[in-house]
């Protein structure tokens, strides 16, 4: 039995190889790495820490820690993030979802809820792993939701987690460019979300390497002043929005004030959200009712 190892005894020796990589946050990423290898929940993780571990568990934690060491995300290395506290199959070729993407879905949900749409129809664009999406579609069930994004990895991992979530009844993914016109009887809704590429292509090279290495740079790279996508989208998706109908974008730090105007000059009102560390991350469009 002495070459047998405990959940702990693993747990332990994962901790140590990551703290000395200097990975900040190496005693959770020890817990999750030990715990996806094992197929076990948190609980149970706890639950069984001083028992033997299988031969094959403390293999898949070897690979797993010897990833992250050579820098890749940790939530590729799991195959799975959790996003409003659903969790979500990420994989490689598909943006990890945010923190701060929480304030756009949170807004969503207050919003929708604010307003008592029944069956309010909301567009998730460039939806890339329907992390936002799927959350609206989980917490207002009598809501509709579309996803659509044009890169088939995005695709893929979206329809998995629609799955995963149990919203495929009252969510929709579909293959659309944001850089073209809206498929045909695409219908209209009472709001668009969209979380899309923002970052200045000169300052792609500045980011971190497990993102500037590991994730998509199509999801990243929104042109040369992180703004091309907004310029998309607001002439040719918010014609399918309805009047007093809402859009919703995510941004980037210094990005806000140039989005509102470009809303106002399509004839939107605009307002600004905060996120938790007092960026404009948010901004929210509001288009005003034409009828007399």
């Amino acid at each position: 039995m002495s070459g047998i190892k405990t959940y702990n005894d693993i747990y332990l020796e994962t901790r140590k190889a990551l703290k000395a990589a200097g990975i900040e946050a190496y005693d959770l990423e020890a817990r999750l790495m030990l715990s996806a290898a094992a197929g076990k929940s948190r609980e149970e993780f706890y639950r069984d820490i001083k028992f033997y571990a299988m031969g094959e568990t403390e293999a898949r934690v070897r690979e797993f820690t010897a990833r992250r060491i050579a820098g890749e995300p940790i939530a590729y290395v799991l195959g799975e993030w959790e996003f409003m506290g659903l969790p979500m199959e990420v994989a490689a070729g598909v943006l990890i979802p945010r923190p701060e993407t929480e304030t756009l879905a949170e807004l969503a949900l207050r919003l929708l809820r604010g307003r008592h749409t029944a069956g309010a129809r909301v567009l998730d664009l460039c939806c890339g792993t329907g992390c936002i999406g799927i959350s609206v579609a989980a917490k207002v069930a009598d809501a509709k939701i579309v996803l659509a994004d044009n890169s088939m990895k995005a695709l893929r991992v979206a329809r998995k987690n629609v799955r995963r979530n149990n919203v495929a009844g009252n969510t929709i993914v579909i293959d659309a460019d944001v850089l073209k016109s809206p498929p045909m009887m695409l219908g209209r809704f009472d709001m668009i979300i969209s979380n899309p590429p923002y970052i200045p292509t000169k300052e792609i090279k500045t980011l971190d390497s497990s993102v500037r290495d590991f994730e998509p740079r199509e999801a990243l790279d929104g042109g040369p002043d992180g703004l091309d996508f907004y310029r998309a989208i607001i002439p040719r998706w918010t014609d399918i929005l309805k009047d007093d109908g809402v859009i919703l974008f995510e941004c980037g730090e210094g990005q806000a004030d140039e989005i509102g105007l470009l809303l106002r000059d399509s004839g939107f009102t605009a307002a600004y959200h905060e996120d938790a560390f007092g960026v404009r991350r948010i901004v929210a469009g509001l288009k005003e009712n034409k009828q007399p």
